[in-house]
């Protein structure tokens, strides 16, 4: 896999199943952590104009409706087909990473996508499952990140336009904790 660093030009980025009733199924880390990280993902796509694919899935059953805070991020945005993006680069994260992360990772690995996996911003019912499924998408190619890193990759230059609008998005994500 090569290590081309990801951008908002060549990058698209998935947040699968962050639903509430989902999310109340992770086990090792606290909620509101793993719902500030996915908020500032998605505000930081927005921001940067990466496409944003949001996903869920059973709704009226108990994974429940999204999370109210990505549908204002993004509320044209929709489970699309990610080839039209067009974007070779994926950031995936996904609630649980046991289920819902690492099947559509290991699919975009062997369709020949580079895929950087937000560890942080999903989450699954216990640590096992969790470390076991981290351990497969990396061991098939993935990079497997967090969204303090990945943020700061987007950035890559902190006094650029985009480096500032991920400062704030930081900011704001550190001053609710």
């Amino acid at each position: 896999m090569s290590a081309e660093r990801s951008t908002a030009d060549n990058t698209a980025m998935l947040l699968i199943d962050h639903q509430q009733g989902t999310m109340s199924q992770v086990g090792p880390m606290a909620l509101e952590e793993m719902k500030a990280n996915a908020i500032s993902l998605a505000k930081t796509a927005k921001a940067l104009g990466i496409p944003l694919i949001l996903t869920s899935s059973q709704e009226e059953n108990m994974q429940g409706p999204l999370m109210p805070e990505l549908e204002e991020i993004a509320p044209e945005e929709f489970a699309a087909a990610v080839k039209a993006a067009g974007r070779k680069n994926l950031i995936i994260a996904g609630v649980t990473n046991d289920v819902c992360t690492v099947y559509p990772t290991l699919t975009a690995l062997r369709q020949g996508y580079q895929v950087q996996v937000v560890a942080d911003a999903g989450g699954s019912p216990t640590r096992v499952s969790d470390d076991l499924s981290i351990r497969r998408m990396e061991i098939a190619g993935a990079v497997i990140t967090s969204t303090n890193s990945l943020m700061a990759e987007l950035a890559g230059n902190w006094t650029s336009e985009h480096g500032s609008k991920i400062v704030a998005i930081a900011m704001e994500r550190m001053n609710q904790q």
